[in-house]
């Protein structure tokens, strides 16, 4: 086929990677491959473009179309600058190669060089850009090589934490210390270890000296866990990360090794008790009437004069919706105390309630029958539920709190309803 018959497409392309930063620009690629049409003649029906690399095959949406017009016989020819326009892979570079053997492809042509649907002019195109491929996993290989003589040394090849920053000087790039967050990051440290202080606690901390991250935001609670979990600060790192690769920092430590230590036992979560073990009947079926965050218990003790240890069971808000929220904490005696002043209040459904629960009822009742006393259904859930709470064990006043139908609220070291809270 004549060239001046055959349709091409103009294909530019330009990888968005740092690799190719001193490729050719697309304007430029059409520009020049324009002005090569109008000298030879050659019949450019369609200019695509797309900025997208082309290591991994079907990954580019506009070669796809092209691909696809190709075989429409919507044209019958490419122009573009270089064969590696085209392809660094070989699922790529056999689609181009199939479109040639069935004749829907008849000319290739770049700014240096003509490929037609000819044995020889094939294997030329096959020989580039199988050599681009080459050439893209050299790079991979000798990037990956190039982070790991950087590790050796000492230099971590990203974004430094908080407390530190990136600095470039004559050519030489290095990790220096943010003299304006690196003490704030000291402190912190010596505050959890020496002072046991929590996440929150160190926030309000931080808040109220208007610390601030790069980016000019406030840290969060997480931010603060991650900071104080890093080993970069004492002078080491793990690169790739969970890889199990350490390295030794060469950038300026901000904490001792010993103070890293401390934090960590600080931060270490005791191992969980057995299912049951720690007797919490009143988590969980609370929530907070100030921000609607869940009811949690704490258990402390108190160490007596003869040795043994009194058990302190307390209720608090989670502050998982707000942090600052100013419910104090409180005994359970108080709820206990709170419940059994309003048990008129607690009401049962018995559609809804569990099984379990209604048994109990039915056997308490049926034994203050044996007192020659009788009671309505409300009556009997009323002095059961007095009974638990009084005297139950912690299942049972879980049980009694999750089956009521009405739904409760903490304010003020008492018991309210939720609807009362709202109003």
């Amino acid at each position: 086929m004549e060239k001046q018959a055959i349709k091409y497409c103009l294909y530019a392309r330009k990888s968005t990677e740092s690799d190719e930063r001193q490729a050719m620009s697309i304007d430029s690629q059409i520009k020049e491959m324009t002005d090569m049409a109008q000298r030879e003649g050659l019949n450019v029906i369609e200019i695509k473009q797309e900025s997208h690399s082309a290591k991994q095959s079907g990954q580019r949406p506009i070669f796809l179309e092209l691909i696809e017009d190709l075989r429409n016989d919507k044209y019958q020819g490419i122009l573009t600058w270089a064969p590696d326009r085209l392809s660094r892979n070989a699922g790529d570079l056999g689609s181009l190669v199939d479109l040639m053997d069935s004749n829907h492809l008849v000319h290739i042509r770049t700014f240096g060089q003509s490929f037609s649907n000819t044995p020889n002019e094939k294997f030329l195109l096959m020989i580039l850009c199988s050599q681009a491929k080459l050439e893209n996993d050299n790079r991979g290989v000798n990037v990956k090589r190039g982070i790991r003589a950087k590790c050796e040394m000492g230099w971590r090849p990203c974004m430094p934490p908080i407390g530190y920053y990136n600095r470039a000087f004559n050519g030489v790039k290095d990790i220096v210390v943010d003299p304006e967050r690196a003490p704030y990051i000291k402190e912190m440290y010596e505050r959890v270890a020496l002072k046991q202080h929590s996440g929150r606690t160190i926030k309000r901390w931080l808040d109220e000296n208007g610390f601030t991250t790069r980016a000019g935001k406030k840290a969060t609670i997480s931010q603060i866990y991650l900071m104080l979990k890093n080993p970069f600060y004492y002078g080491t790192f793990e690169y790739p990360k969970k890889s199990g690769t350490w390295y030794e920092g060469s950038h300026p430590k901000l904490v001792s090794e010993e103070l890293f230590g401390l934090v960590q036992k600080q931060l270490a979560v005791p191992q969980k008790s057995k299912w049951g073990a720690k007797e919490f009947p009143f988590r969980r079926f609370l929530v907070c009437a100030s921000c609607g965050s869940q009811i949690v218990g704490e258990e402390k003790f108190k160490q007596r004069a003869d040795g043994g240890r009194n058990r302190h069971v307390y209720y608090h808000c989670s502050r998982q919706i707000d942090y600052s929220c100013p419910e104090p904490y409180v005994k359970e005696e108080r709820l206990i105390e709170t419940l059994l002043g309003k048990v008129d209040m607690l009401m049962l459904d018995n559609r809804d309630a569990e099984q379990g629960l209604i048994n109990a009822i039915s056997k308490f009742t049926a034994m203050m029958k044996t007192t020659n006393k009788s009671f309505d259904s409300t009556e009997s859930f009323h002095i059961y539920a007095r009974y638990v709470l009084e005297s139950g064990s912690a299942f049972e006043k879980t049980r009694l709190i999750r089956n009521v139908s009405c739904k409760l609220a903490i304010h003020n070291r008492t018991i309210i309803e939720l609807e009362d809270s709202a109003a």
